[in-house]
């Protein structure tokens, strides 16, 4: 019988860093006794301070290509391993898990998106076209996860996937940010935002805000196309270089923007999203991130979002195509930095106390021993 047991972490879409997967999810099983192995597109087989082992996949520009090739290496790989766990973080990788389950191990779907929802939000496809491929996605899902374990990680996603578990993307604790006294903010006080860059994340809602106040700077640190960052700058117009994206074309690593976070006495973190079905009803990790880091959210008043922001009071929310309205919550958070500073510490709180990775963490340890004692222990 084996000292540990062998859990195989496997994604061709993810960075190999990826907060959720690298450092949450493999190194809380590692710590927990777990023999922890991640498959993913890299060229590095070892991490730093890390004895998670990488097993590489090559590497593809092109989509198709890796939804191809790299599907198929990465089947043949896991399976090469021989794991008791297999945990699978795309949905292109759906067939690889079907074909990897037997009866003697657990496979685990972990749903990142609301993938069908997301799909009928792409405007450059017809809308004919959207629900074609939606509802062929879903069928596709079903017969594929049926035999799999659903790991969900957002509190919504169980109305889709009732049988799921929620492991929350909750924020690992950070005690050097927690323990960081903020310095009060002042005019000159800028705007962050961090997460990948994109339309319906808001991006060019964003760059109008050097235009609604211009003394505003925004500094944006995530993955942003060179094609999107073009479009902001023009519609920030002359006002451009108080727009500093931090990462265009390229991933911007977890402890560059843990960093930034430490790096200034942020005005507030902003999220002022469009209203999609998709976005309006997660709750968002760069919320708690803010959070963590004492900043107050300024955020689109979405149902869910007002009511998130409310019950910790953490933040203001506005309409995101009201341009005085977002006006007005800037003055306002300008003139009153201790409300600035209590709106931080309110939610610097809420993540010490509940809203953190360690707690999850500790939920997810459990459901793994939980379903091999359920369903897969044969007393060997």
């Amino acid at each position: 019988m084996k000292d540990s047991k062998t859990v195989v972490h496997i994604s061709t879409v993810h960075n190999p860093e990826d907060p959720r997967i690298f450092h949450k999810e493999c190194q809380t099983l590692k710590k927990a006794g777990f023999d922890v192995r991640f498959i993913v597109s890299t060229t590095e087989e070892t991490k730093p301070n890390s004895d998670v082992k990488i097993i590489p996949l090559k590497k593809y520009k092109n989509k198709l290509s890796r939804m191809l090739f790299s599907t198929i290496e990465a089947y043949r790989k896991a399976r090469k391993q021989k794991a008791d766990y297999y945990h699978i973080h795309d949905p292109e990788l759906l067939p690889v898990a079907w074909l990897l389950k037997t009866k003697r191990n657990v496979v685990i779907y972990d749903i990142h998106e609301d993938y069908e929802t997301s799909i009928m939000q792409k405007e450059y496809l017809p809308k004919f076209l959207r629900k074609f491929i939606a509802n062929a996605y879903k069928m596709v899902e079903q017969a594929f996860s049926k035999n799999l374990e659903l790991c969900l990680a957002e509190k919504y996603y169980k109305e889709k996937y009732p049988r799921g578990t929620c492991i929350l993307n909750y924020p690992i604790l950070n005690k050097t940010m927690m323990n960081r006294e903020r310095k009060s903010t002042t005019i000159d006080s800028p705007l962050l935002y961090t997460g990948n860059l994109s339309v319906e994340r808001g991006a060019l809602i964003h760059a109008t805000l050097p235009r609604i106040d211009e003394r505003l700077f925004v500094y944006f640190y995530g993955r942003c196309p060179q094609k999107l960052a073009t479009k902001m700058y023009e519609i920030a117009g002359n006002k451009k270089e108080q727009l500093k994206l931090k990462g265009i074309d390229q991933y911007v690593p977890k402890k560059e923007i843990d960093d930034a976070y430490m790096s200034q006495s942020w005005l507030a973190g902003i999220a002022l999203f469009p209203p999609t079905e998709h976005y309006m009803r997660k709750e968002l990790t760069k919320f708690f991130e803010y959070m963590s880091a004492g900043i107050p959210i300024v955020c689109s008043n979405f149902p869910v979002w007002k009511d998130f922001v409310e019950k910790y009071s953490c933040g203001l929310v506005v309409d995101p195509y009201d341009e005085n309205q977002i006006k007005k919550v800037i003055e306002y958070l300008r003139e009153n930095p201790n409300e600035v500073k209590k709106m931080g510490n309110n939610g610097k709180k809420a993540v010490q106390s509940e809203l953190n990775w360690e707690k999850e963490g500790e939920k997810l340890v459990v459901w793994y021993n939980e379903i091999w004692e359920r369903k897969y222990k044969f007393g060997e």
